[in-house]
């Protein structure tokens, strides 16, 4: 059973997560419509890093799915690797045209850290070490009760 400080704790996870996830949202949108509207500027960026220019309507199509799946619930989790997947080909692109990889890193980060917040199911598959269990690890004995 969750205590009532443990719900709300849960619903802050849940709330903070969803307004990452609106971020990212937005910027996997906006990155996809300038790429299927043909803006000059994402052209021409995009075929400096040698990506053809026939490539990049299939290529925003592809963005579109994946972040289709990351906001549908039931599929959220796979559409988290799926757009991780994708901005490791962004970084690539960053790198290859001389350009700051940082920004999509970030991208990708509040793309997990969203989803990661959202569903406890992921928390569970890759637990982050909290305060408690960090103390345990020092001091296997301190949680034994009588032991100190």
């Amino acid at each position: 059973m969750i205590s009532i400080d443990g719900a709300r704790h849960f619903r802050a996870h849940v709330w903070v997560g969803r307004g990452i996830g609106a971020l990212v949202a937005v910027a996997f949108l906006g990155s996809a419509v300038s790429k299927l509207a043909h803006i000059p500027k994402v052209v021409e960026e995009l075929t400096r890093a040698g990506i053809p220019e026939s490539a990049i309507v299939p290529i925003a199509i592809l963005e579109l799915s994946c972040l289709a799946l990351y906001l549908l619930p039931r599929t959220a989790t796979i559409g988290t690797f799926l757009l991780t997947g994708y901005i490791g080909g962004a970084i690539v692109t960053h790198i290859i045209g001389r350009q700051s990889f940082f920004p999509p890193l970030m991208v990708g980060l509040l793309t997990f850290a969203s989803t990661y917040l959202r569903y406890s199911e992921l928390r569970a598959l890759i637990p982050f070490p909290t305060v408690n269990r960090v103390a345990e690890r020092r001091h296997p004995m301190a949680s034994v009760p009588g032991r100190s």
